[in-house]
């Protein structure tokens, strides 16, 4: 029986992580979004895609922003 997806919350969060993005593997081709205050709204983006945005965060891409 499975118990839905395990949903992780960035080591940067805010003290008690109550305003935080969170992410989780929904299945091998998609990662889910969604935002601590409301978790029952949700959006999914291909892995693909997440891990391209990721890389590009951690390259300083959106820093002029």
């Amino acid at each position: 029986m499975s118990s839905g997806p395990r949903w992780y919350k960035s080591s940067h969060s805010e003290e008690g992580g109550n305003n935080c993005v969170e992410v989780a593997a929904l299945d091998d081709c998609f990662i889910g979004i969604r935002h601590s205050v409301h978790p029952a709204t949700t959006f999914s983006i291909e892995r693909s895609t997440f891990t391209s945005f990721i890389r590009a965060v951690q390259s300083g891409a959106f820093q002029t922003l």
